[in-house]
């Protein structure tokens, strides 16, 4: 229905509707001119639909937005309503994006949008056989060395030292750049040397790690700049900075300590990581820390832990030494 493309998903709000929640009825386009489609009100409750079930999955608002912007992008591929959609359409949609150069996370994005829009919404499982993933080729993430951390903290923009502050927490505990933007005052637990991270990717709560040093910047900081609420306010202070602002600080202070590599503000948590590693941190405790769901997304960051690589002893050395044993057993 062309309703659930132009009115339905230009608008997040949730609306009641009477009309009936059976799969089928759902997804049964009215028939009618394209005028009428728009206006129809299947269209709007389909939408609602989609995000009532969202909601009940227990999506975050950003998720919600994103399944609705791919739905959006294929009905208009279509020029139809999405509901309506072929296994062939499916099939067309996906060359699209193949040739469009789409990269590969986009293109999974919009699969797995889809995928629940089918499944959940329209009752109509057997689409997801036409859907397939595309392989994302695993690059081995950029890290910086401590050297370079601590010339981009020290090169942080002023004034003051909320920026290196901001910085500082997301090596210093790995948290993601939207943590470090929504911590709170409360949530820095100076008795049991703690960071609570609420809310975090996944709508996770979690515990990181508090070091002395942190702490230290952090009381520097807040005696400095006295912030209520949220620890690191932005412009209205009743709002906290933005990552965008965040990451804007992080390339100012790259720049300015003249460093070359690739890095972006999420490199700080990669090195928090590696650098863990390489002291030896069971790869187990990196993953409650990071906060990730599966320990192969945590296992990425050894093969850039150099350190490990290089002081781990290949078996070639054990026999080396055996041979070097028998050969001072053997006669002369």
């Amino acid at each position: 229905m062309l309703s659930f493309v132009v009115v339905g998903f230009n608008n997040l709000k949730l609306r009641r509707s009477a009309v009936a929640t059976s799969p089928a009825a759902r997804c049964a386009t009215p028939k009618g001119s394209a005028r009428g489609l728009l206006h129809h009100p299947v269209g709007h409750y389909l939408r609602q639909r989609m995000i009532e079930d969202m909601r009940i999955r227990g999506m975050g608002e950003k998720a919600q937005q994103a399944h609705i912007r791919a739905v959006k992008d294929f009905a208009a591929f279509l020029g139809r309503s999405p509901d309506t959609a072929t296994p062939e359409d499916l099939r067309g949609y996906q060359l699209h994006l193949t040739n469009a150069g789409v990269t590969p996370s986009t293109f999974n994005a919009r699969i797995i949008a889809l995928r629940f829009f089918f499944g959940m919404t329209c009752g109509r499982e057997e689409m997801k056989r036409y859907m397939q993933f595309r392989r994302e080729p695993r690059k081995l993430p950029v890290v910086l060395s401590v050297a370079e951390v601590s010339d981009i903290l020290l090169a942080a923009p002023g004034p003051g030292l909320k920026y290196r502050a901001a910085l500082s927490i997301s090596y210093g505990a790995g948290l993601r750049a939207a943590e470090v933007c929504h911590l709170k005052i409360r949530d820095i637990d100076s008795d049991r040397m703690l960071i609570h991270v609420e809310q975090g990717k996944g709508r996770k709560d979690r515990k990181v790690m508090l070091s002395p040093g942190l702490l230290d910047l952090l009381r520097d900081y807040w005696r400095e700049a006295r912030p209520e609420g949220w620890l690191f306010p932005g412009k209205p202070r009743i709002n906290p900075i933005s990552p965008r602002q965040l990451n804007r600080a992080f390339t100012a202070a790259k720049t300015v300590a003249g460093i070359k590599k690739p890095a972006t503000l999420h490199t700080l948590r990669h090195s928090f990581a590696t650098h863990l590693l390489e002291a030896d941190t069971d790869v187990r405790v990196i993953q409650v820390l990071l906060g990730h769901a599966k320990l192969s997304t945590t296992a990425q960051y050894t093969p850039v832990a150099t350190k490990t690589i290089r002081d781990t002893v290949s078996p070639f050395e054990m026999l080396a030494r055996l041979q070097d044993r028998t050969m001072r057993r053997s006669p002369a």
